[in-house]
């Protein structure tokens, strides 16, 4: 069985979390189908991008999340709500990811993924970007309504997702879990069982290349 792909939901705050982890809980244990539905609809698109960061191959990373999914259903009596039910999802999916690629004799462990060939220096990455990860030189701005600039808009989207496809492994993890699914650094972190420190090179590296593919599209240095 092939579950559906959607957009995921947004964040909620700590105490929200906790208490919807207890209801959904709740409700996949009395076998609300449309808890489940909820709970797909929320994480499938997250899971099989970090999946692919262990599996290269698209069909072995499916068939590792629908395990991880049924692995979900089987256990949910076991989950006491230490972390949250986000996270408890994705450890397991990493542990399975790891358990398949060891299997294959092809895994590496998630923090030595942080292309280590990368040329640019901390110190760059610092110029770039604020603590908060903001840029502090942003592109000129491109979003102006005219039929040209529509077109140009389109054509830089297409270049960043290009961009994204072509970053390193880790970095393009963590930068579509922060930035397109709309991640925390600590639940980055606790899901992915990785430093601060290491998802901070991480996503800084990972914009800093998306800002230079962005920049190269609007002709700019």
């Amino acid at each position: 069985m092939m579950f559906p792909v959607h957009e995921p939901v947004g964040r909620a705050s700590t105490t929200t979390a906790v208490s919807d982890d207890a209801a959904v809980v709740a409700r996949l244990l009395a076998g609300d189908e449309a808890a489940f539905d909820t709970l797909v609809s929320a994480y499938q698109g997250s899971m099989l991008r970090v999946a692919r960061v262990f599996l290269s191959k698209p069909d072995v990373a499916e068939e590792v999340v629908q395990e991880t999914w049924l692995a979900v259903l089987r256990g949910l009596r076991a989950f006491e709500g230490r972390a949250s039910l986000k996270t408890w999802i994705f450890r397991i999916l990493a542990n399975r990811a790891r358990g398949r690629a060891t299997r294959e004799a092809r895994v590496v462990p998630f923090a030595e993924l942080a292309s280590a060939d990368d040329e640019q220096s901390d110190a760059d990455l610092e110029r770039r970007f604020s603590a908060d990860g903001q840029w502090t030189d942003p592109p000129t701005d491109w979003r102006v309504h005219s039929p040209e600039a529509l077109v140009l808009r389109q054509e830089v989207m297409q270049h960043l997702a290009t961009a994204l496809e072509a970053l390193p492994p880790a970095q393009r993890t963590v930068v579509t879990l922060r930035d397109v699914d709309g991640w925390s650094s600590e639940e980055v972190c606790e899901s992915l069982e990785i430093s601060e420190g290491n998802q901070r090179v991480l996503i800084h590296r990972a914009r800093t290349r998306l800002r230079a593919a962005l920049a190269a599209s609007l002709g700019q240095r």
